[in-house]
């Protein structure tokens, strides 16, 4: 190819990557436009509804910490909600997530399947299935816990699978030129190279289940969020305030010794 040629095909490819971007760009803008309009978002009304949330938090102060001591056991009934189902979550999200990986399970008609469903339970919200689980079980903590495993399974479940389809296929497929089976071939090739990701991921579920199970108390699915609902029901904000501090003091201690440990593991 000539000079003058590749000069023309350079800005050929340039002007048609010009015109990618700019018809990208305002596809984009078009997209935020039409968003905006059709949800209605309008800045005045914004404005307007501000002072209310300085009324609202005005309310909120100063907390009224004497009530402490009533929300004391419901947070640790948060905390051991959050526990239970991340042990159980992520137990079962193992098996899950070998069956969805393309290289563990090399066989398009379960991992495709596997994949699906765990994609069509994670589009379900977890205030949601607490909601179906307090209409099946009762008001209470068993509810909730559900939610939580079933949250946990399509966090751990998700992030597990992607990150095993990255490790390094040579040491599974020398096992297997050596004749090992299934089983030793995902103990000593596949586990040694994923146990430390998912030890994070599985420390990631449980902050996330803390925050998730103060608010699935909401509907009836116990532990600390039966308390938001009431006082919030009965418009007694300092104490609202005072479950809010505590919820933040337990999220912020958990999510500091939980980096510390995921550190040590990277």
């Amino acid at each position: 190819m000539t000079a003058p040629v590749q000069q023309k095909y350079d800005t050929y490819l340039k002007r048609k990557m010009s015109l990618k971007t700019s018809f990208t760009f305002v596809l984009l803008i078009a997209l935020i436009v039409w968003s905006f309009i059709y949800t209605g978002f309008n800045v005045g009304d914004l404005m307007v509804g501000l002072p209310q949330i300085g009324d609202l938090f005005a309310q909120m102060i100063p907390p009224d910490m004497s009530y402490l001591s009533q929300i004391t056991q419901p947070m640790l009934d948060t905390i051991r909600m959050a526990i239970v189902s991340t042990v159980l979550g992520s137990i079962v999200s193992i098996p899950v997530a070998l069956l969805c990986a393309s290289n563990i399970v090399q066989k398009k008609w379960i991992n495709i399947p596997a994949r699906f469903v765990l994609n069509i339970v994670r589009t379900i919200p977890d205030l949601l299935l607490a909601a179906i689980f307090v209409a099946v079980f009762g008001i209470g903590q068993i509810p909730g816990i559900l939610a939580l495993f079933i949250l946990t399974i399509c966090i751990i479940g998700k992030l597990l699978y992607e990150s095993l389809e990255t490790i390094d296929p040579g040491p599974m497929e020398a096992m297997t030129a050596v004749g090992a089976n299934k089983v030793t071939w995902i103990v000593y090739g596949v586990v040694p190279q994923a146990i430390s990701s998912f030890a994070s991921y599985v420390l990631y579920a449980f902050e996330v289940n803390i925050r998730a199970s103060a608010v699935l108390g909401l509907v009836g699915a116990g532990g600390i969020g039966l308390f938001y609902d009431q006082t919030l029901g009965l418009f007694q904000y300092p104490k609202t305030a005072t479950i809010i501090l505590f919820t933040l003091v337990i999220v912020v201690i958990i999510d500091y010794v939980s980096t510390k440990v995921r550190e040590q593991l990277a």
